[in-house]
């Protein structure tokens, strides 16, 4: 990995569009004719037998082979009689049966199956009697019996009898691999399917086949083994709550690949037999990838949630936060049914009170129409909305408020982000895709760390890393863990220079790491990964468009979270209506304004989150609407706070109680995703609809917005999905003008004075967010919170590799281990969220903040 530091240079003005990247017309592909079991196939060359058997529906006993991870032929489970052609022409039978999984078809083969060779069929059945040798015989008591292909196959391809007498080689059990996953060593059949997947597709060096003969095994954390420097594995950064080596956010998918019950999951161990479950198809909720998965519940509960099978989004995979944070939705602070706070005798504001949905429906209803009459209403639903709800919430503000004060991001976010969102974004969809991604020969990550914020859109662009076909490049302060298991390339920036840097990627540029970069965005098909983050540094999204400019390369942006393209194409945005139409232009509005059959909509256009909090606390607002907002996400928690004391009236939709909550006139409860039909859309911009999974009788939120809208006198015609559907299909694209591109300056970095650092911080997928409460085997293989500074930096502050820093401001101080790490001097970085490192409540500071560090008084002392 190669590591620099960007040069200042001055904005090249460029235009904006990119130039579209050339046609390219593929190359005939290769094909291979041979038979199977007598029956004739053709198949591309480098086709594996155990495949071109599939296609043909012959199915073939396996248990090391699976479709994403390279051959191995460990188990031998698959083993067929081969007849090839040799040098002479003639076909010829090859000594001893061959492991299909690894043998590609060439022409002229002939295979033969168990179904048709008396010798494949015996040596299946030797293979599986080896297998069950040591095998226990506890399926009554293990999580995998019932869905089990061991079992499966041990009845199809195995002796009907046992022949083995002795005692059965046993090992103490289970072993806690990390606080998630357990190792039940004696069921292992040596398949490696979890080692390989570690390796080859998660690229975490956690869990290795350890040993030789009888005493081999699959086994934790080996420094003999391993290649460990002290107690961390070479490469590895991280380290779980316990202080354990753990590297894994993917962790949970080697308990859903493995073919026995080796491997569980101890949030789900012995609580469920796999034919006492309902399986429902669904997509996760955590991020923008839009993730299948399969949810797996009984009697109105959820179990578990396995990953789905998708090859156009997430393939087999899911991260373990998608996997296994689930319980937030049936969490004991759920709200189950309509607040109202009562007014005392003095008129000061009481406690909530349960009260019939009419009632809180009416009270909403008067509260906010005395809001409309005045100072005028807000609305703020939040970025973890799907589709149809966010649609809900973007026409009830046009239409039943009579504003354009609405905006979802309850996050760090900009004018300059919102102009791009409408200029590049919105209306927009599938212009960029996982196959461009893993396509491309170039990706620049620009304010986007791919394992932290983007999950499995980290294992697809890892996979075609490791396959060569792509280069990663990172405009950051420092190489993560990730970009190196990427193998990225840094193009170092401190925290405020990311245009300057991006200024500077010119193929002529005097800086030889510059010019290879832009170069490599030349490339056609290459893709720029810009993240939420960008909206922190002014002129770093108007950079990226000149970027674009230059190179040709395309563009995608990657929120962290799940509803914030939806948000966007669906108008909760100030500035935007419905697909991409601005307020500001007059066709916009009349177009939208004829589709939901009002007169007119407002023309100003609406205030932005921040704007409408500052509004709010300062006394400018009658009432404010949230949907599942947490105040501490915003840029200032502290403001966010002050505007919810501040306003005179506050609507909350919600799941579960919150800070929101305790500030409400008004509590709604609202379903949550696995107890509502709805379409999560993607960063791609392509829609991910999902069934309900389970039955209840709370509402999604468009249903709950459709009643508020009634109770305000006004016909919002969104009672069902079908109907939003019918008016989403209604609406089409938007053919007028467009937003223009943005074009912001960069801002001069603030000095750093002696004593003092730039703060660098992102959230890492797995932290203290509350969609994450409730799962404390997760939890617990979160990577430690940690500060992170250049060894310069630590010994101007006088810490060690390893002591306390603290990094204070004016509001409060975080105290964290520093890790030395290869980095810009006089930057420090934090997690965002981790847990205690709440990095926006604590220090009321973001990214490019000037903030003070030094050691921590009682390391001193």
């Amino acid at each position: 990995m190669t590591v620099t530091q960007g040069p200042r240079t001055a904005a090249a003005t460029t235009p904006l569009v990119p130039a579209a990247p050339p046609v390219v017309v593929p190359e005939p592909e290769q094909t291979v004719t041979f038979t199977i079991d007598g029956a004739e196939t053709t198949v591309p060359k480098g086709t594996l037998v155990i495949r071109a058997a599939e296609q043909l529906g012959i199915q073939i006993p396996r248990f090391c082979d699976h479709p994403l991870l390279a051959p191995a032929g460990a188990c031998r489970q698959c083993l067929v009689e081969v007849w090839a052609p040799g040098r002479d022409g003639k076909v010829a039978k090859m000594p001893k049966p061959q492991a299909s999984c690894t043998l590609e078809a060439t022409p002229g083969m002939q295979v033969r199956t168990q179904h048709t060779s008396p010798e494949a069929d015996k040596a299946q059945h030797g293979v599986m009697e080896l297998l069950l040798i040591n095998h226990p015989l506890d399926c009554p008591v293990c999580d995998k019996g019932g869905e089990c292909p061991l079992q499966n196959q041990a009845m199809s391809n195995g002796r009907a009898t046992t022949r083995f007498v002795d005692v059965k080689r046993t090992f103490a059990k289970p072993i806690s691999v990390s606080t998630q996953v357990l190792l039940d060593r004696e069921r292992c059949v040596l398949c490696q399917r979890c080692t390989r997947f570690s390796e080859e597709i998660a690229g975490d060096v956690w869990i290795d086949l350890q040993k030789r003969g009888a005493q081999q095994q699959i086994g934790t954390f080996d420094t003999e083994v391993l290649g460990f420097a002290g107690d961390t594995p070479v490469g590895a950064a991280t380290l779980d709550t316990s202080g354990r080596p753990f590297a894994s956010y993917f962790s949970g998918n080697t308990v859903q690949i493995c073919p026995v019950g080796a491997l569980t999951s101890a949030a789900y161990r012995f609580r469920s037999r796999p034919f006492d479950l309902v399986s429902t198809p669904g997509v996760a909720e955590h991020d923008a990838n839009g993730s299948a998965i399969r949810v797996d519940h009984r009697r109105g509960v959820v179990l578990r949630r396995l990953a789905g099978e998708d090859p156009v989004v997430n393939q087999e995979w899911t991260t373990d936060k998608d996997r296994f944070a689930f319980r937030w939705q049936s969490a004991p602070d759920r709200i189950t049914t309509p607040l109202v706070r009562r007014r005392e005798a003095d008129g000061s504001r009481g406690a909530l009170e349960p009260c019939s949905w009419t009632e809180a429906l009416d009270t909403a209803a008067a509260g906010l129409r005395e809001a409309v009459a005045g100072a005028g209403v807000g609305v703020l639903p939040g970025g973890r909305l799907t589709l149809e709800d966010a649609y809900a919430y973007a026409k009830l503000a046009r239409v039943a408020l009579g504003t354009n004060d609405v905006d979802h991001r309850s996050r760090p976010h900009s004018a300059e982000e919102e102009q791009l969102l409408g200029h590049l974004v919105a209306g927009r969809t599938l212009e960029v895709t996982f196959a461009d991604l893993v396509a491309a020969p170039a990706v620049l990550c620009v304010a986007f760390e791919p394992e932290e914020e983007g999950g499995v859109l980290f294992l697809r662009l890892r996979g075609s890393v490791v396959a060569g076909r792509t280069h990663v490049w990172s405009v950051a302060p420092l190489a993560s863990r990730g970009l190196q298991r990427l193998d990225g390339t840094l193009l170092a920036a401190a925290p405020g220079t990311e245009p300057e840097v991006l200024d500077a990627l010119e193929a002529d540029a005097d800086e030889d790491l510059l010019a290879q970069a832009a170069q490599a965005l030349a490339a056609p098909g290459s893709v720029v990964l810009v993240g939420e983050r960008a909206a922190t540094v002014p002129g770093a999204l108007s950079a990226v468009l000149r970027l674009a400019a230059r190179t040709g390369a395309r563009v995608a942006w990657v929120p962290r979270r799940v509803g914030e393209r939806a948000g966007v194409e669906a108008g909760t945005l100030p500035t935007l209506l419905p697909g991409g139409r601005p307020v500001a232009d007059p066709a916009a509005r009349i177009d939208m304004a004829a589709v939901w059959g009002v007169g007119d909509l407002p023309a100003r256009p609406g205030r932005s989150a921040d704007e409408i909090l500052a509004a709010a606390a300062a006394g400018e607002l009658g009432a404010l609407v949230v949907g599942g907002v947490d105040p501490a996400d915003h840029e200032d928690p502290r403001l966010a706070r002050a505007a919810l004391d501040a306003v005179p009236f506050l609507v909350s939709l919600e799941v579960r109680t919150s800070e929101v909550t305790d500030r409400a006139d008004v509590v709604l409860p609202v379903a949550p995703p696995v107890e509502k039909p709805g379409t999560y859309v993607t960063w791609e911009g392509r829609p991910r609809p999902f069934p309900q999974a389970l039955t209840t009788t709370f509402l999604p939120d468009h249903r709950v917005l459709d009643r508020l809208a009634d109770a305000l006198g006004v016909e919002l015609g969104l009672p069902t999905l079908a109907a939003v559907h019918a008016e989403l299909d209604q609406l089409g694209g938007w053919d007028g003008a467009r937003v223009p591109a943005p074009d912001v300056d960069p801002r001069e970095p603030d000095p750093v004075p002696p004593g003092h650092a730039v703060l660098a911080t992102w959230h890492q997928l797995l932290d203290a967010g509350r969609l994450q409460d409730g799962e404390p085997y997760l939890a617990g293989t979160a990577t430690r919170p940690v500060a992170r500074v250049s060894a310069a930096t630590a010994a101007a502050c006088g810490v060690a590799d390893g002591g306390d820093l603290r990094v204070s401001t004016d509001r409060g101080a975080v105290v964290l281990p520093v890790l030395v790490t290869p980095m810009a001097d006089h930057v420090v970085w934090l997690p965002t969220n981790a847990r205690g490192c709440a990095v926006r409540d604590t220090l009321g500071a973001g990214t490019g903040t000037v903030v003070r560090v030094g050691a921590d008084e009682e390391e001193r002392a």
